[in-house]
């Protein structure tokens, strides 16, 4: 594993728990499992991913909350499907405690070391050199560099070689992927300043406190979660913008000094006041960093422009304006690869035994990374082990989407995960993660014997509920018309079944509690369960027979080693977009930019034809 960041870790921990000898090397101990932009996990879309990277087994979720200084559930206002826990980190812990977690783990070694060279022996092994000139070989290499390979970092006209967080990047091993031959380009990303709690006036922010109820990341969750910070919103004004346009000239990103594209969810605070001109003001969340610093970050405000521009506009926002800033907003320039080149195992096509995983396969946002880094362990594993890689689809998780969009449509800018990406997002709830991947987990190898008996124990509960509520019925009274009239539905005149009175959008099992009196003592996410699947059941067959269709196509294989430009027929785009992603089944082929309907029917002919 060369890297030691989100990725790094669940590929590592998945190797080692599945039973091969894994070695883990970073260039700092003290990188490993570090957040060099928000000290956060979770949120929007990213929340669904981390449920499931738990539910397969990783350590993502378990980890966040161990940490966690505030969680929230975002969305709750809009249905199930965008639902999105998100967790306040304390990241100093978080980087220690995954750090731990990797020195425990059996057959796993950690060790500080820069690997400056990857190349192949002629029996099929990778070797690795470091910068002592030390020498590992192993079967199989996952990449999962983040922003240090050929990091650069820019703040006004000052740029220079490092890694995030001033530590050093990897220069030398950047030059030798290079030359082995995998196709690289130069992205950008960026982070916002970090202020010193003491200079911040909080009479003039706006307190955002933590949901009451708690919802863990871990369906496994063992430990009692506790809100213990707050946050803090604020908003810029006409005198920030006024700083940053009239300073837009000394910006890196305008100058044209940095040539990486950015991404395009996440711009800089000078982007966002280009782009959208006409806005007045743009929201800032305040966010403490840890428990025992006094760090505080300022999301939604990176910025590459100089120091002293920054420290200008900063202190023309409300309850910023003595702000001490202790970390300068940077903008990091760095290499990653055309995830084109890899399949949905995420190895290399034209590189046996070598993967790729997070933010060097062109996606950003430490989910996404953990994500492609759990996945990537488990294939090189397997693959060690003679075993069939593990492909996740579309329709069974966010995972399968992420991965999917990187290998079949490839990226221009930095990907992020969005619930908008998903076209089955009704069934890919992170409620019901667990129910989609924790047997594929057990399966695997990464969920034990305990976590699957309290799995099917869930599962028994949540068919004996149903199954009660289909049977139960609820009779008419005063006090039970009132509700229901008070909801705007229509009152009852005789008895009817409780799941009819769920089936109203209006109506949910908390309104119904006084009204049933053998409701038994179960756990909230037992009620959740059966309300959405009585809710939803009309929309939830009609994704379900959308996912049939689909995987009608998936099962369809294409030889992984056909020559398109020999399929007679074929549009010569298509050619070349499927010879170079090289799809595994028909399914994937359809969703390549280029490949028409026209095109999948030719494909399918030619299967017909060779079998």
């Amino acid at each position: 594993m060369i890297g030691a960041g989100h990725a790094g870790i669940e590929a590592a921990l998945a190797a080692a728990r599945l039973g091969c000898e894994t070695a883990v090397f970073a260039i700092n101990l003290d990188s490993v499992g570090n957040m060099p932009c928000n000290p956060s996990i979770g949120g929007t879309s990213k929340g669904h991913l981390v449920r499931e990277i738990d539910a397969l087994g990783g350590e993502m979720g378990k980890a966040a909350d161990r940490n966690t200084l505030q969680t929230r559930m975002l969305n709750t206002g809009k249905g199930p499907a965008v639902h999105s826990l998100r967790a306040q980190i304390d990241r100093r812990r978080y980087s220690a405690d995954m750090k731990q977690v990797l020195e425990r783990q059996e057959r796993l070694m950690l060790i500080q070391a820069e690997i400056v060279s990857l190349t192949r022996d002629a029996d099929g092994l990778w070797r690795l050199t470091t910068r002592l000139e030390a020498e590992y070989t192993a079967k199989c290499v996952i990449i999962a560099t983040g922003t240090f390979l050929g990091g650069k970092i820019f703040v006004g006209d000052v740029h220079y070689e490092s890694g995030p967080d001033g530590m050093f990047p990897a220069t030398f091993l950047a030059q030798s992927l290079k030359t082995l031959g995998l196709p690289t380009r130069r992205f950008k990303t960026g982070t916002p300043p970090r202020v010193n709690r003491r200079s911040i006036d909080f009479s003039r922010l706006d307190v955002q406190l933590g949901d009451e109820h708690i919802v863990p990341f871990s369906f496994d969750n063992q430990i009692d979660i506790q809100n213990t910070e707050p946050c803090y919103i604020t908003y810029t004004n006409e005198e920030t913008k006024r700083i940053i346009l009239e300073n837009l000239h000394r910006s890196p990103l305008y100058g044209g000094v940095i040539d990486g594209v950015g991404p395009r969810y996440c711009p800089s605070i000078e982007d966002k006041i280009v782009r959208f001109a006409e806005k007045e003001r743009h929201q800032l969340f305040i966010e403490p960093c840890g428990a025992e610093t006094k760090e505080m970050y300022i999301q939604g405000l990176s910025s590459s422009l100089p120091e002293d521009v920054q420290r200008a506009f900063i202190r023309t926002i409300p309850g910023l304006e003595h702000a001490q800033v202790m970390r300068t907003a940077y903008a990091i320039e760095y290499d990653c690869v055309d995830p084109l080149a890899m399949g949905a195992s995420l190895e290399f096509h034209d590189f046996a035994g070598l993967y790729g995983a997070g933010q060097f396969n062109g996606s950003s946002g430490y989910e996404e990374a953990a994500a492609q880094g759990l996945v990537a362990g488990i294939n090189a594993a397997r693959k060690v082990q003679g075993k069939d890689p593990v492909i996740l689809d579309r329709a069974g998780s966010y995972i399968g989407t992420l991965i999917d969009d990187l290998v079949t449509k490839g990226c221009s800018d930095p990907y992020r995960m969005m619930t908008s990406r998903s076209e089955y997002r009704l069934l890919l709830r992170q409620d019901n993660a667990d129910q989609r991947l924790t047997p594929l987990g057990h399966e695997i190898g990464l969920i034990g014997e305990e976590r699957w008996q309290r799995y099917q124990t869930k599962l028994r509960l949540i068919a004996e509920e149903s199954e009660r509520v289909r049977l139960a019925v609820i009779h008419p009274s005063e006090a039970l018309n009132q509700m229901l009239v008070s909801r705007e539905t229509s009152p009852l005149e005789i008895g009817v079944r409780m799941i009819e009175l769920l089936k109203r959008p209006q109506v949910s099992y908390a309104d119904l509690t006084p009204f049933d009196p053998n409701r038994p003592d179960l756990p909230e996410e037992i009620f959740e369960q059966v309300e959405i699947s009585i809710k939803y059941e009309g929309y939830l067959k009609r994704q379900e027979a959308q996912v049939a269709e689909m995987r009608r196509l998936e099962v369809k294989k294409l030889p992984r080693d056909l020559d398109y430009s020999t399929v007679t027929g074929l549009r010569l785009e298509a050619v070349e977009k499927l010879n170079k992603v090289r799809p595994e089944n028909i399914g994937q082929a359809s969703r390549i930019s280029g490949v028409s309907p026209a095109d999948i029917s030719v494909l399918l002919i030619r299967l017909a034809g060779k079998k």
